[in-house]
């Protein structure tokens, strides 16, 4: 398993009690593609943009998408700009692609309390990797995890990540989080406003 799928599963799991906007999630399956990438030698960071290697099968249909999207001309792309642009969508497709998988099933209850045919992380060996992953404190994970919401760690202390191209993307995603925060927060706002607007016109 790749970490962006492995994130998707753990964002997933019901048993975190939320989940995440899906936003956010695609911002960070952006991030978690480039960290895969930089492992597999496919891309390296000159500052922080991204500069692609030889484009070699990666043996995963949606890291081999990632890579294929990449600018391959100088100045080539700031890890920012890649992530508004990939992110845009990106945790639904690879919904879409766990769901054909298999490692993400239609869960249908009778009652109210779960909507039919929500999606959630199916009971298999993937799932479990993931969440092994995670319990361990591999650093990638958690802190991509703590970023969206899904982290779980009682004792509050985040991992130190030693390689600089990963922090770097790994700060670039925490950065476009925020800047989504503050948009969302914005139009709150203004349409709180127009509300009372509409409100207090009598409309």
């Amino acid at each position: 398993m790749t970490t962006p799928r492995d994130l998707l599963i753990i964002s997933m799991d019901v048993k975190s009690g939320h989940a995440a906007e899906q936003g956010d999630l695609s911002l960070a399956l952006a991030g978690a593609e480039v960290i895969d990438l930089l492992a597999a030698g496919a891309v390296r960071l000159d500052g922080d943009h991204i500069v692609p290697g030889e484009h070699a099968p990666l043996g995963d249909p949606l890291l081999d998408a990632a890579a294929a999207a990449l600018v391959r001309e100088a100045p080539y792309e700031s890890v920012a700009d890649w992530l508004w642009r990939r992110g845009l969508g990106l945790s639904a497709g690879y919904q879409a692609a766990l769901e054909a998988d298999g490692q993400l099933v239609r869960q249908r209850r009778r009652g109210i309390s779960l909507r039919a045919g929500q999606l959630v992380p199916a009971d298999s060996p993937a799932r479990r990797e993931a969440e092994e992953r995670l319990s361990s404190g591999e650093p990638v994970l958690v802190l991509l995890a703590e970023a969206i919401g899904g982290g779980d760690d009682p004792s509050g202390d985040s991992p130190d990540v030693a390689d600089d191209a990963v922090a770097t993307v790994l700060a670039a995603v925490n950065d476009a989080l925020v800047e989504l925060a503050s948009v969302r927060q914005r139009r709150a706002i203004e349409n709180a406003a127009f509300d009372n607007i509409w409100r207090g016109s009598g409309g």
